[in-house]
């Protein structure tokens, strides 16, 4: 816990602070068509939020395919470059700043923790104005990225705080099944496309519209005003 008693909370990024996930939807499609692998907009909305190799394995298994590693890396290369040229579009979603801008003030600690890496993670750290003290964890930086807990794992270990005393916050099923195997919290927004339903079936305790609403009910996170 922290000294304010309230616990921690790790953030994912994408569809939970910034309004990203559609573009990287639409550039994993554009580097999978080029690759000439065709799949339905919807099938890759739908793994958004695993890390890259699963989320590979795992699309291209619908159609039948194997991946080699090599294939793996330009595919990564290939969306990486597509979202770039597109990163200009990605916002903060509502209340983004402003939750946590308010954590900070009440001295709770937070940390951001990704499945992207530090390359497309970037130009969004930076719309969100993150302080240069706050843990940014991507996968660059672990063995496996999520459903694996290592991202929120070593989120909490760069706060110092134990990962039993931390809230995750996603959007995705993915998010809450990492945070149910690193046994911590799980609270899921809707503002990456999953459903209140799903979001609860894969462990939240809690579902939010988006980082605004989460801010008007942080006392239901164990978060008290001054």
């Amino acid at each position: 816990m922290s000294e304010s008693g309230a616990p921690a909370f790790l953030f994912d990024l994408d569809g939970t602070l910034v309004d990203s996930v559609y573009q990287h939807v639409l550039a994993w499609r554009e580097a999978l068509e080029g690759a000439g692998i065709e799949l339905a907009v919807w099938r890759i909305h739908r793994k958004i939020g695993m890390s890259g190799g699963l989320f590979l394995q795992a699309l291209v298994r619908e159609t039948g395919n194997e991946l080699g590693a090599d294939q793996i890396e330009r595919l990564q290369r290939a969306h990486a470059a597509a979202y770039l040229r597109v990163v200009d579009q990605v916002r903060p979603l509502p209340g983004a700043r402003e939750l946590l801008a308010r954590l900070t003030s009440l001295g709770v600690p937070w940390a951001i923790a990704t499945s992207g890496r530090l390359e497309t993670a970037a130009p969004a750290l930076a719309r969100l104005r993150v302080p240069d003290h706050v843990p940014i964890v991507t996968r660059d930086l672990v063995a496996r990225a999520k459903p694996d807990p290592d991202l929120f794992l070593e989120a909490a270990r760069q706060l110092g705080v134990a990962v039993s005393d931390a809230v995750v916050v996603g959007d995705s099923v993915w998010d809450l099944l990492a945070a149910q195997r690193a046994h911590t919290l799980g609270v899921g927004l809707l503002s990456g496309g999953y459903g209140q339903e799903e979001l609860e079936t894969a462990g939240a305790y809690r579902v939010y519209e988006d980082p605004r609403d989460l801010l008007l009910h942080l006392d239901e996170v164990g978060v008290r005003g001054r």
